[in-house]
């Protein structure tokens, strides 16, 4: 097997104030976890919970930080995914603080993609790129589906009244707060024609463990039922894949290893997105993201 051709085939994608809200449109889906990444722990049992004192990431940083090079400080010119796959991460981050959930399914039972987005709870995250999302789905709420959300926070619409609500420079702006962090570092790169601002790796023990976080999760700490897993872990892996870093995490592993956790990404990327997302305490926005990448 060529590892260089990376894991299966993707879709590029082309296509507080109100608790009476929450209360009388909450649809039983459980999304809220412990997600705030300065304050709180995981609970997946990693190693690295142990510390309550380390850097915590959101979501989209560490997608982001799967696709930085390390000494560079840039993404590959040639990643076409990451940019809609971070907006993903951006909506399942505040599924996962509450924010924002699926529309009920109603007697018509619609899919995931096709129903509305709707505001949970509009009180601020404390993220820049998490409460501008949130201000635009708070002003058309609940008029958007998912998918149309995933396309507008990316500006992949034709539409020049929802121009509007695309994030811009959501790269550079992560790279930043993964600056203040402590992570990266900022320096300028001349490449010929012009001068770029770089993020250079300065601590590589967060991405060490984070590498290793996605490792174990498809190894030796593998529960075979994505119910079972953190869902912040089980995003991670999804959205690395959708935006074509997960490869620079399993990269350093043996042919024997890759193929293994190769498997069951793929075991991941196969579950029937709309019969999981019924399940228990499924976070449906979550499963729609998924849906939205892997269809």
């Amino acid at each position: 097997m060529n590892r260089s051709e990376g894991l299966v085939q993707r879709r590029t994608h082309t296509n507080s104030s109100t608790n009476d809200k929450t209360n009388n449109s909450n649809n039983g889906s459980d999304c809220v976890t412990n997600s705030d990444p300065k304050t709180s722990h995981s609970n997946d049992g990693t190693d690295e919970d142990i510390d309550s004192k380390e850097t915590r990431l959101t979501l989209m940083e560490e997608v982001l930080l799967l696709g930085l090079k390390d000494k560079e400080g840039y993404t590959s010119f040639w990643n076409d995914c990451i940019s809609t796959g971070l907006r993903g991460c951006i909506l399942i981050e505040l599924a996962l603080r509450g924010r924002i959930q699926l529309e009920r399914v109603g007697l018509r039972r619609r899919s995931l993609l096709l129903r509305k987005v709707l505001l949970k709870n509009g009180s601020p995250t404390g993220d820049v790129l998490l409460d501008e999302a949130l201000k635009h789905i708070k002003e058309t709420e609940p008029t958007e589906t998912l998918q149309s959300w995933i396309d507008y926070l990316s500006g992949e619409t034709w539409n020049p009244l929802k121009l509007r609500y695309q994030l811009k420079n959501v790269r550079e702006r992560l790279a930043k707060n993964l600056v203040e962090k402590g992570v990266l570092t900022t320096e300028k790169q001349n490449f010929l024609l012009f001068d770029m601002t770089t993020h250079p790796l300065v601590d590589s023990g967060s991405k060490s463990k984070l590498i290793k976080k996605v490792q174990d999760s498809v190894l030796s700490k593998w529960v075979n039922d994505p119910h079972r897993m953190d869902k912040r872990l089980l995003s991670l892996i999804l959205l690395a894949h959708s935006s074509d870093v997960l490869e620079n995490a399993f990269a350093p592993l043996s042919d024997d290893d890759y193929e293994v956790a190769m498997k069951r990404v793929r075991e991941l990327l196969d579950l029937d997105m709309e019969a999981e997302s019924a399940k228990g305490s499924a976070c449906e926005i979550m499963w729609a993201v998924f849906a939205s990448f892997v269809k």
